[in-house]
């Protein structure tokens, strides 16, 4: 067996993570009537059993407007028997689970809406065009309030489901991250403008998190080091960001980057499967929009390994709490190198999609690296009936 500091136990708040690597949120398209299926049991069972320590069942709609695709888990107390043989799945197999709460705002092309979609301000969603939802509705004072309580319901519902910890999202161009960026909040109330104001939504949903859950319960947080673009959320802002939500009572950061959005490849890097993509596409103006506009709209970004990792080292400068270093970690040797610049776990997604017990093989010196080629074919499958590694 390797001996590694990857392989020691962490202690966040009040669980014991048997070593530092969480399963990263990356939605499986494997959801049923907008709950947990049995294939989606399995398929995160696998990462645990494969070595893996936490575990984190992706984008978890709290409420049914906050959901993207009308096939999304939505956070419902009816669905707590569901969410409980999730958790019970990934306990009995030695592993944690963490629930992503998520909003996307005005980024969604969820037909049962039959509503415009809510965001911090007004906006065009290419998303939706074709859905019959191209522009959404700036959030009311009501819708504020509202939204606050529904991940307050949701994080409620998780506690009692039995997960380990919560994953708030506020990166990748979501609601949340709508309001942290200059490109899409553009209010002149108290919500808008300085970082400190469009700071202040995100914080009043993790304070009211924090309140109902406890002090002792983890609170995670996925925030983006900077939207990849002119205009949106920089670095610099993202480390008054972090700051903040350490202040706020968040007990560690996932560090990610760009908005699904605009640059949906900024935080994958890598190839662009647009022939895939154009395949598995179901509305037919989508398809011919996609064929037409992809190869301009979508940009490649060159995969490198730690590509993340120099702006990340930025925030460990100005906040003590954990932070979960996520972008291009490719080897046993990526993984230590993390740990040694101050980061105290790693979240994969591409390499445990690739191999569900690639973490075993790394501690049992099977192997030194993973097998993914960062080909990103496994995203076009996730609308084939699945995410799959298809190599």
């Amino acid at each position: 067996m390797i001996e590694s500091p990857i392989f020691t136990p962490f202690q966040l708040n009040s669980i014991q993570l048997k070593n530092r690597i969480i399963k990263s949120a990356t939605y499986e398209g494997l959801c049923k009537n907008n709950s947990v299926s049995d294939r989606l049991i399995e398929w995160h069972r696998k990462i645990i059993q494969g070595g893996t320590a936490m575990t984190t069942l992706a984008y978890c709609a709290v409420s049914n407007e906050g959901a993207t695709f009308d096939n999304q888990i939505v956070l419902r107390k009816e669905i707590i028997p569901d969410l409980k043989k999730f958790t019970t799945a990934m306990h009995e197999v030695g592993g944690l689970a963490s629930i992503q709460l998520a909003h996307c705002g005005f980024f969604s092309k969820n037909k049962k809406l039959a509503k415009k979609p809510i965001s911090p301000s007004s906006t065009f969603n290419k998303l939706g065009l074709f859905s019959g939802i191209p522009f959404s509705k700036t959030m009311t004072e009501e819708d504020l309030d509202r939204t606050i309580e529904e991940y307050t319901n949701a994080a409620l519902i998780a506690k009692e489901s039995g997960f380990d910890a919560v994953e708030i999202h506020c990166g990748h161009g979501y609601l949340l991250s709508q309001f942290l960026s200059p490109a899409f909040n553009k209010r002149t109330d108290e919500y808008g403008g300085s970082i400190e104001k469009r700071l202040r939504f995100p914080v009043e949903v993790i304070q009211s998190v924090r309140l109902c859950v406890g002090e002792d319960f983890p609170i995670l947080v996925k925030m983006n080091l900077s939207d990849g673009f002119k205009g949106g959320l920089s670095l610099n802002e993202a480390k008054h960001v972090a700051s903040t939500f350490e202040k706020a009572g968040v007990d560690a950061l996932i560090l990610s980057g760009g908005l699904t959005s605009v640059n949906a490849f900024y935080l994958l890097r890598g190839d662009v499967p647009l022939k895939q993509m154009i395949q598995v596409e179901s509305n037919w103006m989508q398809k011919i929009g996609v064929m037409l506009f992809g190869p301009f709209v979508i940009k490649k970004e060159r995969f490198t390994e730690l590509f993340f990792l120099k702006m990340a080292e930025k925030i460990r400068k100005v906040v003590s709490i954990p932070l979960i270093y996520i972008g291009g970690v490719t080897s046993l040797n990526n993984m230590e190198e993390v740990l040694s610049r101050g980061f105290n776990l790693i979240a994969l997604g591409r390499p445990l999609i690739h191999d569900s017990n690639f973490i075993n093989g790394l501690q049992s010196g099977a192997i030194t690296e993973t097998g993914c080629t960062y080909c990103n074919q496994c995203i076009p499958e996730i609308d084939r009936g699945g995410v799959r590694c298809v190599i």
